[in-house]
């Protein structure tokens, strides 16, 4: 079964006998109104055509203000209006830090920490704690390893605000625990609007020259044109000899074909053929890199087709590429000037996205829009390891080297629809006279909201090749002085990944409002379906020599070493071979039905109560699949009733929420103060309940899933206290708390002393609790040219404690912090608007404390992720109406990531300082 096809066939027969699935039933995602000012009303979160009815002869006050500090203002009311606890970040806030994607702009936001670059933490829980949504709708992850989003792939150009919510309502999906992150993407304009932009940049950390190879025609776009693909000669050979590729499986099967005068030379001449199917176009070179270059631009309008209709659209697309050129540097916290492991890594990543968006209005009764957006992200590495371990150590005089080429691309295409229906006059006047009676006692402002979104997510990493080779060293510096590459049958792996997740998702949402003189009221129901369904396929070779004619030629250029003529050539004994890792494949889905209802009711303009209960049905499986099974005894999939049983998993349960908010005057214009008490799940990802291991791409560990993961069980509780003053200024207070049983969490497990292995499992227990603080000052007060600024800031401060309990390997703290966890994080922003409107700046500050990175096993001590101090400067010039021109500059400070246990740094990589210009050219 080598097709997409016989995959997907495969993946659904296996989900529907696991599962039971029935037919595909509606679904809808209720979030905050996507509008900027927000409603009490909640309403879809998919962004709807921005299309205002032209007003009659009224006057419109126009009020004139900073542009930063508007951007910063603007999105307060929806804050305001919300039942529970959210965070909203703005499109243009995010452009003045210079924040070029999702990940780094959510670090600004009270409480969140970015964790290698692209997951999010919201109050030191872990990714697996913070949902990722489109538009209110769930989205596929590309990640071959984490069944959450990658962040850092959403580019910021697309996005009109992010909103977090960190209080559950029962609206929302059940899986929830740290938060949500909601990317809104843009929608239609209120007018005719385009946008031309250009930009280049460059990091200090790029000597001028990176590691590269011969690659493909196509690479510029980030696809891959096949020449690094597996051959389909070579599957088909797989095929024929029914997965038994050694010298003597296909012996066994030549003279099974007939040739019953083949010979085990024949055989290994085939073996050898076999080998030279695979790409080994790879020989390392030097290349001068060009700069940072980015190049994006958008058109929409909208239209006023006659009294009762109007239409409008927006199109747009991104194109990015950028090189980087880092060495990292890894110690063993005992011995670390004797083991020591050092990486050179250049990649060149290439990200591309697209977005259509399509409205269309009918009086002021019925919307309806389309989102279409495709995502492309893909970055192409060369590195150079150099290690030393237990087995040659520095003084020894010779080490390992590893060489990795690897060409990953990451694409996402997501289509929405939604529609939004009132029960307004115009409706009424439309409907058949028995159903206008019946619908009579409805308010008109009764609406029924609804949505369907299907995404697909893809991972493909046409080649992955990894090369062992041995080094002579300078025994006092380990300086590398001579390579070659090693006599082994498995010298050179060959891993072929593809990874296919699709989304479903739709259903409905019904608001019917009721007022009297001083009560309001909003009663809400509605259901919710998910679907998702993943395939991941990773196929494995081997490819070395266990002798050669000639021992000099293992030094030379790595395709010199791997040549058809050296691989041929029978006085050289090279083998190829199938490795273990193909039982690694799996298949999983996940499902989820859910009903929910919800009042929200407003007394006298001050006491404002919102409950509301979740019934979810969610059910689970996940399956080891072996594309290279081939018999009874190693089949594709297990028919064992046992091992069926096992892959599956089901709960049913009900989730409550509670929201109380008081609203007054109480030292400012406006005072609010909420409480907010739920309960709700975090369930494993796929990839987690599979017996399949892997290893993680960021930490090298090898990682072990474990099928009995269970859902954790949260309960959270959040206050917050908010005061608006008059002319913008605000501060917030938090205080939030959450328990946690069967936390799931990431333990060392039992290796050998060159491996580092983790495992999936359920903890006993784990709280968090803290405080967050923020605000926004406009410095006018302080006289002079000081009211063109403002300051704008926030920090949380929290406590986080794990017990591992008895499931977990032999833990040096039994009782640690959560992973991920910072006591301590900090963010400031220094604004800057001039009075002519023509400039604007934006210094930036973020800093997370110390922070657990990976917990020890039998006494080996914990590591912590040191402080990373950020200091980002933005600037921008506005010469005309319609350009920009703007400078930003990151990492100021020339801060690195590292990493210490027990003192000793363990750890080093230089990010460098980044350094860009873009020129932008707009009507918006």
């Amino acid at each position: 079964m080598t097709t997409r096809t016989h995959h997907n066939a495969m993946l659904s027969a296996a989900i529907a006998v696991a599962l039971g699935l029935a037919v595909p039933q509606a679904f809808a995602q209720e979030t905050g109104d996507s509008e900027s000012t927000g409603s009490k009303k909640s309403g879809l979160a998919i962004a709807k055509p921005k299309i205002e009815r032209a007003a009659s002869n009224e006057v419109e006050e126009v009020v004139t203000i900073g542009r930063s500090l508007n951007s910063t203002q603007m999105l307060i009311g929806e804050r305001i209006d919300d039942e529970v606890v959210v965070d909203v970040l703005g499109a243009e806030a995010i452009s003045r830090l210079g924040d070029s994607n999702v990940a780094t702009a959510l670090r600004r936001v009270p409480g969140l920490s970015l964790v290698q670059n692209k997951f999010v933490y919201i109050r030191g829980l872990g990714e697996r704690y913070s949902a990722s949504m489109l538009n209110g709708a769930f989205i596929p992850s590309p990640d071959l390893t984490r069944n959450v989003i990658p962040l850092d792939i959403f580019p910021t150009s697309i996005v009109e605000s992010l909103r977090v919510q960190k209080a559950y309502s029962a609206d929302m999906p059940a899986n929830f625990g740290g938060g949500s992150v909601d990317i809104r993407t843009k929608g239609i304009p209120d007018q005719f609007t385009y946008l031309i932009e250009f930009g280049s940049g460059l990091n200090s950390q790029n000597s001028g020259s990176a590691l590269t190879y011969a690659g493909g025609s196509d690479d510029d776009f980030g696809v891959d044109d096949g020449s690094r693909a597996l051959s389909p000669v070579l599957l088909e050979q797989i095929n024929r000899f029914a997965g038994n590729t050694s010298v003597q499986g296909i012996l066994n099967t030549l003279r099974a074909e007939g040739q019953t005068n083949a010979t085990v030379a024949d055989a290994q001449l085939i073996n050898r053929q076999l080998g030279a199917e695979l790409n080994r176009n790879i020989g390392l070179e030097e290349a001068d890199v060009h700069p940072d270059i980015s190049v994006r631009g958008s058109i929409g309008n909208n239209f006023v087709v006659s009294r009762d209709w109007e239409v409008g659209f927006l199109v747009g697309a991104n194109y990015d590429t950028n090189w980087r050129d880092t060495t990292a540097v890894s110690r063993n916290f005992q011995f670390p000037d004797e083991r020591t492991d050092t990486e050179r890594e250049s990649t060149r990543s290439v990200n591309i996205s697209g977005n259509m968006n399509l409205g269309v209005r009918y009086t002021d009764d019925h919307e309806l829009s389309t989102t279409t957006l495709y995502l492309r992200n893909t970055d192409d590495e060369t590195a150079i390891r150099d290690f030393f371990n237990a087995n040659r150590e520095i003084s020894d005089g010779i080490g390992f080297r590893e060489y990795r080429f690897l060409f990953e691309e990451r694409d996402m295409i997501t289509n929405q629809l939604v529609g939004t229906h009132r029960l307004g006059e115009t409706t009424r006047n439309m409907l058949p006279s028995a159903i206008a009676s019946a619908v009579e006692w409805l308010p008109m402002e009764t609406e029924f909201d609804w949505f369907w979104s299907n995404s697909e997510a893809n991972t493909d990493m046409p080649s992955e090749v990894n090369i062992a080779a041995q080094t002579t060293t300078d025994p006092n510096t380990g300086a590398t002085l001579a390579s070659a590459v090693g006599l082994d049958a498995t010298a050179a792996d060959y891993r072929f990944t593809d990874l296919n997740d699709d989304v479903l998702n739709h259903g409905w949402n019904l608001t019917i409002p009721f007022e009297t003189e001083r009560t309001v009221a909003d009663v809400s129901m509605g259901y919710q379906h998910n679907r998702k369904a993943r395939f991941f396929r990773q196929s494995q070779f081997s490819l070395g020599a266990l002798s050669v004619a000639d021992p000099d030629q293992l030094g030379g250029e790595l395709d010199d070493v791997f040549s058809d003529a050296n691989i041929l050539d029978p006085r050289n004994d090279y083998v190829f071979n199938i490795q273990g890792t193909n039982n690694q494949s799996y298949i999983a889905a996940t499902m989820v039905d859910a009903l929910y209802g919800k009042v929200d009711v407003t007394f006298n303009d001050t006491w404002r109560i919102a409950a509301g209960a979740r019934w979810e049905d969610y059910r689970q499986v996940a399956l080891d699949w072996n594309p290279f099974g081939f018999s009874a005894e190693n089949p594709v999939l297990t028919t064992d009733p046992e091992a069926l049983e096992n892959g599956t998993f089901q709960d049913d349960k009900i989730y409550p929420a509670l929201a109380v908010t008081y609203m007054g005057n109480w030292l400012a214009e406006t005072f609010q103060l909420r409480l907010n008490v739920s309960e709700t799940t975090v369930r494993p990802d796929l990839r987690e309940i599979t017996d399949a291991s892997y290893v993680d791409p960021i930490t090298d560990d090898l990682v072990d899933g474990n099928p009995g993961v269970i859902p954790s069980d949260v309960t959270n509780v959040d206050m917050r206290a908010e005061w608006f003053f008059n002319g913008g200024d605000s501060f917030t207070a938090t205080l939030f708390y959450k328990s946690i049983d069967n936390p799931i969490e990431f333990f060392e497990s039992a290796a050998s002393d060159t491996t580092t292995a983790r495992e999936i499992i359920n903890a006993e227990s784990a709280e968090v609790m803290g405080i967050e603080i923020e605000g926004l000052k406009e410095l006018g007060f302080l006289g002079g040219p000081m009211g063109q600024f403002f300051i704008q800031g926030n920090m949380t401060i929290q406590d986080s404690e794990l017990v591992a309990g008895p499931d977990a390997d032999a833990p040096t703290n039994p009782v640690r912090k959560l992973t991920g966890a910072s006591d301590i994080s900090a963010n400031m922003t220094l604004g800057f608007d001039s009075d002519n409107g023509k400039h604007s700046a934006a210094l930036g500050y973020n800093v997370f404390g110390e922070r657990l990175y990976v917990a020890g096993r039998n006494g080996a001590p914990d590591g912590f992720e040191q402080p990373f101090h950020s200091v980002d400067l933005t600037y921008s010039w506005y010469p005309t109406e319609h350009i920009t021109v703007k400078a930003k500059a990151r990492n100021l400070l020339d801060e690195a990531v590292t990493i210490e246990r027990q003192g000793v740094l363990t750890f080093e990589e230089k990010v460098g300082q980044s350094f860009s210009l873009n020129f932008q050219w707009a009507l918006l």
